[in-house]
């Protein structure tokens, strides 16, 4: 019998008109949206459905606006996973999945995240790139000796590990990645996500988490900062508050989640990047996408398969 691990997305999965789908057919997923529009006093359903897309994608309202899709699509499919994690903002959608935390201690959280680590380093001050074509030694070690900071920050998967930093020292790695024949493309965000020069919004968002009631995840949890479970609700807070300024270590967290049993990932929540990434990690593992209400039946199909 397998175990069945639900995953969730992060910042960048965002587009318009996600969780409409879920919000007109589900009184659960209403529900969702409704709560987080009380809890930010502000109607974030309307920009999930109808945008401006330009309004989206600001980390400040990306990052509240992933979670209320996700959750929503979670509490209309109504299935339990064994065990769960998220992509970065994701770990916030998991802990929410295994009752660490509510949904609206959550959604207001991830809005002053998304602030605090936009207002980390300003605009134009640091960058980030996708790296392919390169294994993780390559990569760890061009960072390590080129001048200035720049970091790996999100360990993806085989052949795919993302760098941030200051803008020029990134640049210079891009460079040096290149003569050792790895390929890069600069990512359109704002931000050095997850590297050092995030220590500031870990700073102030510590006691924002800190203040939160957490109590133990009713199934593990695979935290982003360890690539390891956690199992109560104090160690689940501690990794929200380490991962700002440190690397997802996504492609351990599945390789490990597959070696503990995991035969089947559910992807809740907008786009598909995860299972892209799964993919390239494992190929002994089921992957499939719950998105909009359209997928649910074949997604309790594929749990049913997993479970025996």
């Amino acid at each position: 019998m397998g175990k069945v691990a639900f995953v969730f997305p992060g910042q960048g999965a965002q587009k318009v008109g996600m969780g409409k789908e879920a919000h007109d057919a589900s009184p659960e997923a209403r529900a969702v949206f409704d709560a987080a529009d009380a809890a930010l006093g502000e109607p974030l359903s309307k920009l999930c459905f109808e945008g401006p897309e330009e309004q989206l994608k600001l980390t400040a309202n990306t990052q509240p606006a992933v979670l209320t899709t996700s959750i929503a699509l979670l509490r209309a499919f109504g299935e339990e996973p064994d065990v769960t994690a998220g992509h970065s903002l994701g770990e916030y959608s998991a802990n929410v999945c295994a009752g660490t935390i509510s949904f609206e201690d959550a959604v207001r959280i991830v809005r002053v995240r998304g602030t605090y680590m936009q207002e980390a380093v300003p605009v134009g001050e640091g960058a980030m790139a996708a790296v392919m074509k390169l294994e993780r030694d390559a990569v760890d070690r061009i960072c390590f000796e080129t001048d200035g900071i720049v970091e790996p920050v999100n360990y993806n998967s085989p052949g795919q590990i993302v760098i941030a930093g200051a803008a020029d020292a990134v640049e210079r790695a891009r460079e040096a990645l290149a003569q050792a024949g790895g390929r890069s493309i600069p990512l359109p965000v704002s931000a050095p996500f997850h590297s050092s020069l995030m220590k500031p919004a870990e700073d102030r968002l510590h006691p924002h988490l800190r203040d939160t009631p957490f109590a133990d995840p009713r199934h593990p949890i695979w935290v982003n900062v360890d690539a390891q479970p956690v199992t109560t609700g104090d160690l689940a807070r501690e990794a929200l508050v380490r991962q700002v300024s440190r690397p997802v270590r996504w492609d351990e967290s599945v390789r490990h989640m597959v070696e503990g049993g995991v035969t089947l990932f559910v992807e809740i929540g907008p786009g598909r990047v995860l299972a892209g990434l799964i993919a390239r990690i494992s190929k002994d593992v089921g992957k499939i996408n719950v998105e909009t209400p359209a997928d649910f039946n074949a997604a309790r199909a594929a749990i049913h398969t997993a479970r025996g």
